[in-house]
């Protein structure tokens, strides 16, 4: 189970600052005042149940990938709680983590060690995901080496090789190839049968008819909608929560 009351989630406004030291050096000798805390997501009321299958959707900006993250708990709340009962499985920024100069498969058992893995499952987790990332020879090149595609083949075969009950899922992952992408899809069904709440933030309503039963929209971090997902699509195809409305 899912379940925040009254939460809100707050960025320091100095993390969205380009400005310069020498400028906020200035701004603090004129005696400019400190810009309040940016809100990312505010009063998010919701209960997601066992069984469920939900959609995020809304503009960029909106708040459906920070509603992702602080459901696996990368943020802190400003005010209000976060329950979440279960093994939560995330696959977003699938490369935040790897050590650029490790090979990649010094990366597969530093991520399995951190995903909970203990030292004797670590030599067949490794053969799995080497097998599934299909990178040969390169596995032992340091990662900086790779391409975009190699790097997404790798995270997304450590990523996904994890079973959890909670799945957040950011898009549709594009992997490579036609026939990596075509296995990569294949792992992504399984994942999603096996978990007991899907939580999917996404642009594209053909993925949300499909794997979705409810709909969440989102609009500068709030909830609009939360109902049956055709109804939501109708809604946010409307235009009624387009960006400045």
């Amino acid at each position: 189970m899912i379940e925040l009351k009254d939460f809100t989630l707050a960025y320091s406004s100095k993390a969205f600052s380009d400005k310069s030291f020498k400028t906020l050096l200035v701004d603090r000798i004129r005696g400019v005042s400190k810009a309040e805390d940016i809100l990312a997501l505010e009063n998010i009321n919701i209960k997601i149940l066992e069984g469920e299958r939900i959609a995020l959707l809304g503009h960029n900006g909106a708040g459906k990938s920070t509603f992702l993250k602080a459901l696996a708990g990368l943020y802190p709340a400003k005010s209000g709680e976060i329950s979440v009962e279960g093994r939560v499985r995330a696959l977003f920024e699938l490369h935040l983590g790897f050590e650029i100069d490790a090979t990649g498969r010094e990366n597969i058992k530093y991520r399995a060690y951190l995903l909970g893995a203990v030292p004797k499952q670590i030599p067949e987790l490794e053969n799995k995901v080497i097998e599934f990332a299909e990178l040969g020879d390169r596995i032992d090149s340091p990662i900086r080496t790779y391409s975009s595609g190699m790097l997404v083949r790798l995270a997304f075969g450590i990523a996904s090789l994890f079973d959890g009950d909670i799945l957040l899922l950011d898009e549709v992952i594009a992997a490579g190839d036609q026939s990596f992408f075509q296995k990569a899809k294949n792992r992504l069904t399984e994942l999603i049968g096996s978990a007991k709440i899907l939580v999917l933030a996404t642009h594209d309503m053909g993925a949300a008819r499909e794997l979705c039963t409810r709909g969440i929209i989102l609009q500068h971090g709030e909830i609009k909608y939360d109902g049956p997902i055709e109804q939501a699509i109708l809604a946010y195809e409307s235009g009624v929560y387009d960006r400045g409305r």
